[in-house]
Parts: C-alpha cells; structure tokens; sequence
C-alpha cells in the first residue's frame, strides 16, 4: 500500500498551543490532575515484543523516523536498561477483561503483562505519581489489524512520550478520544517537539512549566504570534461521560439519549466546534438502522459544522462516507460518487485505508448502478491496496465489500 506524504497542516496559535499543552500534560482522561511534569530525560530506545505482526517492525521504523525528524524527540528503534518504551502484543480477550474500553493502552514502569497486572492500582502505574519517566509499556491486541497496530503505535507512544491526557475539542490530533485521527499530525508533532524543549525539564511544577511555554512557542513557532494569557476552555465532564456513553457498549436506547445529552450539553456551553458535531455523529451512527432520517439529520450537522472547522477534514470524510452509503441506498448513485469524490482527498491525507476501502466499495457499486462495468472493475482494483491493510483478513474485506452491494441492491429495488 503506498502512503501520501504528510501534507502540511496549519498549526492554531502560540496562545491555543500553549493552553492545550498544560491540559494535556496536567491531566488524565479522567479528569485527575498530574501534580508534575514528566518526559524522559535523554536518550530513549523502543523495541517490539515477542508475538509482533509481520507489520510492526515497517510500522515503528516509520514512526521513530517522523518523531525524529519532525519532534526532535531523541528515540531510536533498541533496547536499553535506561529510557524505554516496550510494544507487547496480548490477546485481546486477556487485554478486555482488564480494560474493556480500550483499544490499546500504555503504562508506567512496568516490564510484560503480568508486571503490568501486579502493578495496576499501585503508585508504581500510577502516572500521576511520575516524576522522570524511565520506561512504560504499550500493549496492544495480538489480533489487531495492521491499520488498527499502526494506529496504537501511534497514539500510545506519543503518548507514552508525551501527553497523557485525550481533549474532544481538539480537531487535528490523536489525543482525540473521537479517534478520527490515526496518525501523529503536525499539531501533535509540535506538542512533542514542545515536550522536549531544552527550557522544560521533569519535575517542573504547572505554573513554572506555563511560565516557560511563551518562549518555548516563540522559539518553536514563530508564526503562531505571542502568548498572551491562556484562555481556558474546559470540557465539562458531564460531557465527556455523556460521549463515552454513546460511543461505548450497552443499549442502543440509552446511548442515543446519552449522544442527545452531548448534543444538548455542546448546545448549553454555546461551542459550534469538533465536540457539538460529534455529539450528531455519535447520534447519526447510533440511529442508521432504526431512524434514518434522524441519521441523516444529525450527519449533516455534524457535517456542517465538522467542514467550517479548520483541521477536520478527516472528520467531514467520514461524515460524507455515511451519506454516501445513504445516497446509494437510496438509488441515488451520482449523488454518493459526488460525497465519495469530496471524502477521498481528506482519507488519503489523513492514512486512513478502511476509510479509503470503504469508499471505493461505495464507488464501484454506484458505478454498477449507474451501467458503468469499467469504472465499477476499476474502483475495485483500487480498493485492493487499501482492504486488506484496514480490515486484516479477506474474510474481514469480503463482509464490508457485502454490506455495501447489501446497500446497493435495496438502492436499486
């Protein structure tokens, strides 16, 4: 599969910058404060696990080099007895009846999956209580597809390196519980290389380190203008469980009020931002099958809102990938070529390769649709390099490939 080079983004403010780095190194997810600064201190190695997929090794290498070359963080792929980051691969039904919600994780100071067992709920994988970071280890599910591994690679190191906390309102990053993006961006890129700034060291208390971040960002970004106060936009955590509710497992029922609840809480606080059009998202996902036009509704907002959002472009694709599946359904053909047209420019900077299959799916039956037979052969041909990269197994490619002629033929009844 051949991946586009990374565009360049626009990066927000020095003043933006700054206020979303305390957050997301000041916090966890779960809304606990960290008392102190950590990063590592010197040189860091990162080595793969017994077990690892054929795909890993190309995947890392990959990574340390952009981390490298566009975060300055000083990694390289190897072992060492100081400053480590271990990739293990557990099974996923061992990795769920620990942490069920999560895709793939990374803890502190532990070696393995039993260390890791024996140290949870203890101060030793307990990032709070980190002072100087010396190792952590990142698991991911054994099964994971090779598109699923890149992006826990991804994610879980950086922040392994970095930012230990996950933001709804940021449009342009993987520290995004959305999981929109997959890949470290040039926003992310610019926290790490802010992490490891020379005037920032562990141990720093929060009002040193945010006395330190206006030279930081001038020296780092000299365009994004001074910091001029750190105006604070807090997501309230009536948000955040409201989100994890609907995005999470249980009843359709209870997850479409819980997407209202977010919709509603976004509308309250006044935001017309990433984090008002996820709320429709999560609603327009979780209505498809039983209200359609409440789906289509809400894939609009979320639309609307995700396209006048700069730094959202692999949000407003997955909106358009919905309703395409929507036009084709709906004998629509040359209105889901258009969506899929407007999607396909966004999914491919953005790496992702279901997203990307999945379009050319859609593609290839509208074709088909439309008496196209070259077009449709063609659109399949292209979605090749793409499936088996994103779905990991040909059985995973047939069943998506079959959801979408299931679409197409209702499309055409």
């Amino acid at each position: 599969m051949s991946l586009p080079a990374q565009r360049p983004e626009s990066l927000p403010s020095n003043s933006a910058l700054a206020r979303d780095f305390m957050e997301l190194s000041f916090s966890l997810e779960s809304g606990r404060a960290i008392p102190q600064f950590s990063r590592f201190e010197g040189p860091i190695t990162v080595s793969l696990g017994a077990g690892a997929p054929a795909s890993a090794p190309r995947e890392l290498a990959r990574l340390v080099s952009r981390l490298r070359s566009e975060a300055g963080v000083p990694i390289s792929v190897g072992a060492s007895a100081k400053n480590h980051i271990q990739i293990d691969f557990v099974p996923r039904k061992q990795m769920s009846r620990e942490v069920p919600n999560a895709a793939c994780f990374v803890v502190p100071n532990v070696s393995g999956w039993d260390d890791y067992r024996a140290a949870r709920r203890t101060a030793r994988g307990d990032w709070t209580q980190v002072k100087q970071r010396v190792s952590a280890t990142v698991f991911i599910p054994a099964e994971a597809t090779p598109q699923e591994v890149r992006d826990c690679l991804h994610e879980e190191t950086s922040q392994a390196l970095g930012p230990l906390n996950d933001l709804y309102r940021l449009p342009n990053s993987v520290w995004n519980d959305d999981n929109f993006h997959t890949v470290l961006t040039r926003y992310d890129m610019m926290q790490l290389r802010a992490t490891y700034a020379g005037e920032l060291h562990s141990g720093m208390s929060a009002p040193e380190v945010q006395a330190k971040l206006p030279a930081v960002f001038a020296r780092l970004n000299p365009a994004g203008g001074a910091v001029r106060g750190l105006r604070d936009d807090p997501t309230p955590r009536a948000y955040v469980s409201a989100v994890n509710r609907a995005i999470g497992p249980g009843n359709t029922g209870a997850r479409r009020a819980a997407a209202m609840s977010a919709i509603n809480l976004a509308a309250a606080q006044g935001w017309n931002d990433t984090r008002a059009a996820f709320g429709w998202f999560a609603l327009g996902r979780l209505s498809v099958q039983n209200d359609p036009e409440t789906a289509l509704n809400a894939f609009a907002k979320a639309g609307n809102i995700y396209r006048a959002t700069p730094g959202a472009g692999i949000q407003s694709a997955h909106v358009d990938m919905q309703l395409a599946a929507f036009a084709l359904s709906a004998g629509r053909a040359q209105d889901a070529i258009a969506l899929v047209n407007r999607a396909m420019t966004p999914a491919l900077s953005g790496e992702n390769a279901a997203l990307m299959a999945t379009l050319y799916f859609i593609r290839a039956e509208a074709y088909d649709t439309l008496g196209n037979p070259a077009q449709a052969q063609q659109a399949r041909v292209d979605s090749a390099q793409w499936a088996r990269y994103g779905f990991g197994s040909d059985a995973a490619v047939r069943a998506r490939a079959a959801e979408v002629a299931a679409l197409a033929r209702a499309g055409r009844g």
